[in-house]
């Protein structure tokens, strides 16, 4: 598989917020669409997709960063994909992770906006930040407790800013987010 550089990538990905169904997203926006799809489809297997979001960054370590979040209902379904840095691996070499998440593990669902106001006081939103807590602890502290520190739970942490996503992106993670909580807690069929 020949792939860009990540120093040839734009800084800028294309918008995937206008896109209701995740493949036309997903193929819009990351820069692996089929790996990230056949995985899902893998869990999936026939599901319907209630809701997603979508999240891509590159940085100067590892390349190219690729996250899908997936509600079918009674599961989260996340993929990443990550590049792998060339003194690890042959270049073009990347790791793709499923992890499934039963809804029912969450246990709080967290939305922080950031307004702003312009001269006449419209507020709008700059960006918002969701997270989800989950049953499960969070490895890097389970070791810790050993020495003392204090146990925090798994939490799954989203972003989106007007300069990351820009306002169509920041609207549907707060769609994906007022989803979730809307199925936390009830009982699964």
């Amino acid at each position: 598989m020949s792939r860009p550089s990540f120093s040839d990538l734009p800084a800028v990905f294309p918008d995937w917020s206008p896109y209701p169904d995740l493949e036309s997203a997903a193929r819009a926006y990351l820069r692996d669409p089929d790996i990230a799809l056949d995985a899902m489809a893998g869990v999936l297997r026939g599901q319907s997709v209630l809701g997603f979001t979508l999240e891509r960054f590159v940085n100067d370590v590892n390349g190219v960063w690729q996250e899908v979040v997936v509600c079918d209902g009674t599961r989260l379904i996340l993929w990443h994909g990550e590049d792998i840095p060339p003194e690890e691996a042959p270049p073009g070499s990347m790791t793709s992770s499923l992890r499934v998440v039963a809804l029912s593990a969450v246990t709080e669902v967290g939305c922080r906006r950031r307004l702003s106001r312009n001269p006449n006081g419209h507020a709008r939103v700059d960006s918002v930040d969701v997270y989800l807590l989950l049953t499960s602890l969070d490895e890097a502290n389970v070791a810790a407790e050993e020495a003392g520190s204090v146990i925090r739970h798994d939490a799954l942490r989203f972003g989106k800013t007007l300069d990351d996503g820009g306002a169509g992106q920041i609207a549907r993670l707060e769609e994906f987010a007022r989803l979730v909580s809307s199925l936390v807690g009830k009982p699964m069929l």
